[in-house]
């Protein structure tokens, strides 16, 4: 059986792998790095907590003037616009005045005031962001309104990157980051589908399923890691519902499988906050 090799790397406040076979190890391991530094690029792309980035420059002076960005930027940016639309407006990547309001920004959260809810919620929603195709720059209708890629930037660095592999002629590997979000190509060395644990919300409890994942994209989103009980005993996550300002107590998990890691990325986090969408083709839930 062809060795399969295992690299890893931090990115993204998480931990990255990438496990690929079917040439030597030199190449395999040489080949994998190659993408953990893809992911690492993207990273000083779109982080909101790199003030380099691309992201943060947005948010710094795109209410004060066009911010001219990459085409590669632009080009998620309009992605995520149409992904907005597709889901109704629950997957928002303008809520980032909400986290912090929220203190989900480097905390782990705490209930706001009445006011400060209020003024949170007129700095998010998609109006907010204004794209200038022609000369691929970027703006901010409000003074305080803030870009936040958190929902969607790992499963576009995983997509990348099985890119970059494919385009290097490599056709069977695993990506994952963090195991919330895993892209896989081809098969396992023992030519099985790759097998992916979907972990119950629940610690202490099994797996809720196994996945068999061959050429497609899954994408794990919960309430849980990031949150708080409030003074009603009622576990608050991080996840925002864009129509309420409030974080999402529609679902405790969502479990997405697609082609595309950007578009499962996506769809976790609608889903958690409306479970019953219509899901477009390509689009499956893993219960």
């Amino acid at each position: 059986m062809p060795e399969t090799v295992t690299v890893a790397a931090e990115a993204m406040a998480t931990r990255f792998e990438v496990a690929l076979h079917g040439a030597a190890e030199a190449t395999l391991r040489a080949a994998a790095e190659e993408a953990l530094a893809e992911i690492t690029r993207l990273e000083s792309m779109l982080s909101l907590y790199q003030p380099t980035s691309e992201i943060a420059h947005i948010n710094t002076r795109g209410a004060r003037e066009p911010v001219r960005v990459s085409p590669e930027v632009f080009s998620l940016l309009e992605h995520c616009v149409a992904l907005g639309e597709q889901t109704g407006g629950c997957f928002d990547i303008t809520l980032a005045p909400l986290m912090r309001c929220w203190r989900f920004m480097n905390d782990s959260g705490a209930a706001p005031s009445d006011a400060a809810l209020a003024e949170a919620r007129a700095l998010c929603g998609w109006p907010q962001l204004r794209l200038d195709p022609e000369h691929t720059t970027v703006q901010l209708a409000t003074n305080g309104a803030m870009l936040d890629l958190g929902s969607v930037g790992k499963g576009y660095a995983l997509e990348q990157a099985a890119t970059l592999l494919q385009e290097n002629e490599f056709e069977h590997f695993l990506i994952h980051g963090g195991t919330s979000t895993v892209c896989a190509r081809g098969v396992q060395a023992d030519g099985a589908p790759w097998r992916i644990a979907v972990e119950h919300p629940d610690a202490d409890q099994p797996p809720l399923s196994i996945v068999d994942l061959q050429n497609e994209s899954l994408s794990v989103s919960g309430i849980g890691g990031k949150s708080f009980i409030d003074a009603a005993g009622v576990e608050q996550g991080h996840v925002i519902d864009p129509h309420t300002g409030h974080p999402t107590q529609a679902a405790r998990m969502a479990a997405v499988v697609c082609h595309s890691a950007t578009v499962s990325d996506a769809w976790a986090t609608a889903l958690l906050v409306a479970p019953n969408l219509e899901l477009p083709e390509g689009v499956r839930i893993v219960s």
